[in-house]
């Protein structure tokens, strides 16, 4: 059963500008295996926009927004081995939303230049 659904949208630019500028906020908002793949990649603001909007969707996708207890850093955007993203929670988080006990976590992340954008499904069995 679909217990939530959410979708955002970001300008590439702005978390673009972010990072530039803000000291710490890479940290405060990506886990460490995030940075670690979107620095790799050509268009690396993109991605990280894209990881940036899946979080925002998936604590839309809750119901309650973002809540004590819950960190952005710790809401991980991952890959499987076929590429196909995910969400693992990690550390406090996981421990604060563990009484969800989801069957499953569905993620779609789109980027272009101007703009990325991400649609989160949360299922229970």
């Amino acid at each position: 059963m679909i217990t939530g659904i959410g979708t955002d949208i970001v300008e590439v630019e702005r978390i673009r500008k972010a990072l530039e500028k803000e000291r710490g906020f890479r940290e405060l908002v990506f886990a460490p295996e995030e940075i670690t793949y979107c620095e790799a990649q050509t268009n690396k603001f993109q991605h990280y926009a894209a990881r940036f909007a899946a979080k925002e969707a998936f604590f839309k996708a809750l119901g309650t927004g973002w809540k004590d207890g819950t960190a952005f850093n710790e809401v991980a955007v991952v890959k499987d081995e076929k590429g196909k993203p995910g969400i693992r929670l990690l550390n406090k988080t996981a421990a604060t939303l563990q009484h969800l006990n989801p069957a499953s976590i569905f993620v779609s992340l789109s980027h272009i230049s101007p703009a990325a954008t991400a649609i989160v499904v949360i299922e229970e069995s």
